[in-house]
């Protein structure tokens, strides 16, 4: 018993001297380690803004940043770094990206990427010596890398992203939104009882100096876009914004037109030499056609280990006058490859073709990185064109 209490008690002991030891040593190398961190974090730092000294980690929390930015630094004698996240080709590129003073890039570095390394990696190596010294007016002009659009363009957005929190950071102003959060902005001041949730209506109507029109999902009205000016209107057609007679009369004679568009389906079955790929027509009281029609894409014709066919057509729907110059254009569905051939379903893509004639359909800018989808889309646009003949010609001839 007694033997049992002097080992426990002379246990007891060593284990008191060695923690007084550990604490002693971590009291004394505590303060090492942390400034070999310290030290170790500022080289990280300085190697994308080497002018940098000293470095301070922001608290960026609350702030209105752009949200690529993930952590933001400032160097005692002036200029930022920001660590920023997005997507290029594939989720999960992360960057270093130094700040001057004067408002330029200093400096980049890619730390974290899951895009391809034979073909994004290297090109987002030679992509950070594009942006070297250009200013937030400026980095939009910085052409991307041919075969890897989706990787550059993430690095060129992400960069004006660090050029744009460096601004607010400093104080000044910036208009960090979105194209889509202006469009949405503007919308909701227009009409504010939408909710701000809207719908882009499908033009069928060949509408004169109107550019878009937009349905509140609420069924509170409509808004109109014309040039720069966003014209509410109610459900019936009458404007509700102040504005010019003139631009009144504009819009509310392209929504009357609108509201009372009628269509007939057309039976496929009674025309000769039809595409195959034509889904279905409709033809308006006012002799327009709408056609839904597929296009052979990457879908179909890709297809191997790495990039899988989806086995989908995209599927585009064209409105057209009977002399074959195309009012609207709008992709239905797609399953290209995410993130390169998916943009036929951006706005900014199909929306080329607007106004487009046979002459002409094909002078828009292609997809980069997306020949294929790109080729398959202006093939079906062709068709369409193909069949707008045949329904003038007339059934069975």
């Amino acid at each position: 018993m007694k033997k049992s209490f002097k080992n426990t008690f002379v246990l007891g002991c060593i284990c008191a001297v060695v923690s007084v030891i550990l604490a002693f040593t971590n009291a004394l190398t505590a303060p090492i380690i942390e400034k070999n961190e310290s030290e170790k974090a500022n080289a990280a730092l300085s190697e994308v803004l080497p002018s940098g000294k000293s470095f301070t980690k922001l608290d960026i929390t609350g702030q209105k940043l752009p949200s690529t930015v993930k952590e933001a630094y400032r160097a005692e004698n002036g200029g930022y770094v920001l660590k920023l996240s997005t997507t290029g080709y594939a989720p999960g590129m992360v960057l270093m990206c130094g700040i001057s003073p004067d408002g330029t890039v200093a400096g980049t570095k890619l730390i974290a990427s899951g895009e391809t390394p034979s073909i994004g990696g290297v090109a987002a190596e030679s992509f950070a010596e594009k942006v070297l010294g250009k200013d937030a007016s400026g980095i939009d002009g910085v052409d991307t890398v041919g075969g890897a659009t989706k990787t550059t363009a993430a690095y060129r957005s992400a960069v004006k992203d660090a050029l744009n929190a460096a601004i607010l950071l400093g104080g000044g102003d910036v208009d960090i939104r979105t194209e889509e959060e202006i469009l949405r902005d503007n919308l909701s001041a227009a009409l504010p009882s939408a909710g701000g949730e809207f719908e882009k209506l499908f033009i069928t109507e060949d509408i004169a100096g109107v550019d878009d029109v937009y349905k509140a999902k609420n069924e509170t009205g409509f808004v109109c876009v014309i040039g720069e000016q966003f014209i509410a209107l109610d459900m019936n057609g009458e404007v509700l914004s102040d504005t010019t007679d003139e631009i009144a009369s504009v819009a509310r004679a392209a929504m009357q037109l609108l509201l009372s568009t009628q269509t007939t389906d057309l039976t496929l079955t009674d025309y000769v030499g039809l595409p195959t790929q034509l889904i279905s027509a409709k033809v308006t009281a006012t002799g327009n056609y709408i056609i839904e029609i597929k296009g052979i894409g990457y879908g179909i014709l890709g297809g191997n280990d790495y990039h899988p066919a989806s086995g989908e057509y995209i599927v585009i729907r064209v409105s057209m006058t009977a002399d074959g110059r195309i009012i609207d254009c709008l992709t239905v569905s797609q399953g290209e490859t995410n993130g390169i051939g998916s943009a036929c379903a951006n706005e900014s893509f199909y929306g080329q073709f607007d106004g487009k004639t046979e002459a002409n359909y094909g002078d828009i800018e292609a997809i980069g990185g997306a020949t294929v989808t790109t080729n398959g889309y202006k093939q079906a646009i062709l068709r369409a064109f193909e069949s707008v003949k045949i329904f003038e010609k007339g059934a069975n001839q």
